[in-house]
């Protein structure tokens, strides 16, 4: 193998490429009969929008094979093809530069020649920066290419172990939950214990207390969604006012960037094929979309189940190896987020159905948008909202939440929790932060604060993604106290210097954290005391009538009240819409939709004792998708592909 590399076309000293090598890529392949000058020069003209490699592009549009572009990069630069998969990378040249550099650069040191590294790559022009940084080792380099896959690989393989690790710790120890070990728990245990110790002690007066802390809880949480309501409401009057939502003319459209999307999966015997199919709907161009398969080492049931799916070539799986037993969402992300190839990095989970246009509503606004804007968080519903009462209800409750509340917190400037699937950031933010807490049930949350507290912020925008709704009573229990036991720690992990969380968020941001976590919180900790109201407004004796004042009890129901009825005009508000207008009838059901949530809630407060850590999943596909209301936006409608073939038909006189 030796005797075929060509050792004098390029080390560390001479300029690269050489001359001879600087024929384009695109006349390569023509030259060689692989593609037409018209598809060549329709590439060209896409690669004005697109922030791609021309090889990329005539690959994602079926235009050439893979290993056409690769030979014929070879032949453009003038180097030796490298199978690492024939002949692996040698372990002792790693140590040259750290783990992070080969990742970053996305290539790996090969084999050594006499005094010269050969060092494998998938993109020979952009080998001038590993010269440079490498410029004071002293190594003479010399490039191979190899395909990314292959690199990849390699490198996940010879750094596995180091990367699983940092996968737990990447987050700063003061922003994590991962020492929450018995002696940091202890405090919120004998807090506990002392409030059940004074309820059984001196049930009347500590009766009181839960009913005055419960009333808190309530005004916190009903002066946020209050505010949220109003700011959303106005801000749509403003929209709908005649040049309320003029665009801006006289912008150049920038290029579009490559966007990787995380979709960790474990266990998921249903849904891994049906996504396959759903994510096959995107309009985003092929060559600038990477989505990422996130699998844990030892899933054989996924595995298996997707060895039966043919993934497109922009699909690809990465299985992140097993290290201390962890195995969460965030810890998956984590592992995979240095094997990202895009510079904005999404999320969606394993049931998501994305309408197909809307990597491109992320990529327009996230090339509008201020440079403080880091994430955005696209809105969740659900395509089963008929499968039970239960299914409406929940539809009901996100479409409160991510439609009318969410959007309101956002403009009012607030910290925004964010929703866990449809997120995407801005990679240099994300990677600066730490990317998410591996250990935090809720990591989404989490990193909405932590988000906030670095002087960034999230915006919401105006596109959807369908999930299954959790319909069953007990799977949806689950699910409901793993997000209410993530909270839990996620307030008490940031409320550990409250001095330094004000000085990070200021006053406003403050409160509504407090609003948002505390008010969320007592809403389903305290219900049972909460519904003593209703004794009031049946008009029936109230335990209390005789220890606090007709005057706070009637301003307590009063507060009520006016809790209900928020919730209601928030409910009609969201599922006003053509879409979801079937559910207005349920609206009025809402109230006995929630108390299933003090199960929820109640066995999060223990798991936040005893396992913390734990990950209660949730079991996807049980669910029929009802007729899908996936579609592009009336201006996308016809896909891509016909857009390209006009174009090529333009450019050959074949239209």
């Amino acid at each position: 193998m030796m005797s075929d590399l060509h050792l004098g076309l390029i080390s560390a000293a001479p300029a690269w490429p050489m001359p001879g090598a600087q024929l384009p890529l695109g006349r390569h392949l023509v030259r060689n009969g692989v593609i037409t000058q018209g598809q060549l020069v329709a590439a060209l003209q896409m690669q004005s929008r697109l922030n791609a490699p021309i090889g990329e592009i005539l690959v994602a549009e079926g235009w050439a094979e893979p290993t056409d572009v690769m030979r014929a990069l070879a032949l453009q630069n003038g180097v030796q093809w490298a199978d690492l998969a024939l002949e692996p990378p040698r372990a002792e040249l790693r140590a040259l530069m750290p783990h992070d550099f080969w990742l970053r650069h996305g290539v790996i040191p090969w084999m050594r020649l006499g005094p010269m590294v050969i060092v494998a790559t998938s993109r020979p022009d952009l080998f001038d920066e590993v010269l440079a940084e490498m410029a004071a080792t002293g190594v003479l380099l010399m490039p191979a290419l190899a395909s990314a896959g292959q690199i990849e690989a390699a490198l996940a393989h010879h750094y596995a172990p180091v990367l699983a690790r940092l996968a737990e710790t990447r987050v700063d120890a003061a922003y994590s939950c991962r020492d929450w070990d018995v002696r940091t728990r202890l405090p919120a245990v004998l807090a506990l214990v002392g409030v059940v110790l004074a309820v059984c002690l001196a049930p009347l007066h500590g009766f009181v207390v839960l009913f005055l802390v419960s009333v808190l809880t309530l005004i916190l949480f009903t002066g946020l969604k209050a505010a949220a309501l109003i700011t959303h409401l106005l801000n749509q009057a403003h929209l709908t006012a005649p040049g309320g939502a003029a665009k801006k003319v006289g912008m150049q459209e920038p290029r579009l960037p490559k966007i990787s999307v995380l979709v960790p999966l474990y266990k998921e015997r249903e849904i891994a094929g049906a996504l396959v199919a759903r994510l096959n709907r995107l309009t985003y161009p092929k060559a600038l979309l990477d989505v990422i398969l996130v699998l844990e080492e030892k899933d054989q049931v996924t595995r298996d189940t997707l060895a039966g799916c043919k993934l497109p070539h922009w699909m690809r799986v990465i299985e992140v190896p097993g290290h201390s037993g962890l195995t969460t969402k965030p810890r998956a992300m984590n592992y995979a987020l240095d094997f990202c190839r895009g510079e904005i990095i999404g999320v969606w989970d394993a049931e998501d159905a994305p309408v197909p246009d809307q990597l491109e509503h992320v990529a327009t606004r996230f090339a509008q948008a201020p440079r403080d804007v880091v994430c955005l968080q696209g809105i969740l519903d659900y395509y089963n909202p008929r499968s039970s009462w239960r299914a409406r209800c929940f539809t009901i409750e996100y479409c409160s939440w991510f439609r009318i509340i969410l959007p309101g917190i956002a403009r009012l400037g607030l910290v925004v929790p964010l929703g866990g699937t449809t997120l995407f950031f801005r990679r240099d933010a994300l990677e600066r932060l730490g990317g998410w807490d591996a250990h935090n049930v809720t990591e989404d949350a989490d990193l909405g604060v932590r988000l906030c507290r670095a002087g960034y912020r999230t915006e919401l925008i105006d596109t959807v993604t369908y999930e299954e709704a959790n319909f069953r009573p007990w799977p949806w229990v689950r699910q409901r106290s793993r997000w209410l036991k993530g909270f839990m720690v996620t307030y008490l992990v940031h409320m550990r210097s409250p001095r330094r969380l004000w000085a990070d968020l200021g006053p406003a941001r403050f409160l509504g954290m407090q609003a948002f976590f505390l008010g969320t919180l007592g809403q389903f900790l305290l219900a049972p005391v909460l519904w003593s109201f209703w004794l009031l407004l049946l008009g029936l004796p109230h335990p209390l009538e005789g220890v606090l004042p007709p005057v706070v009890l009637a301003f307590c129901m009063s507060l009520f009240v006016c809790t209900e009825a928020l919730a209601l005009v928030a409910g009609l508000v969201a599922v006003s819409g053509p879409e979801r207008r079937f559910l207005l009838p349920w609206v009025v059901t809402m109230p006995l939709y929630f108390p299933l949530g003090v199960v929820a809630a109640y066995k999060a407060l223990y798991e936040m004792v005893v396992k913390p850590y734990f990950w209660d999943k949730t079991q996807h596909g049980q669910a029929v998708e009802e007729k899908s209301p996936c579609r592009p936006a009336s201006h996308r409608a016809g896909g891509r592909h016909g857009l390209v073939e006009n174009l090529v038909g333009r450019i050959t006189g074949n239209s």
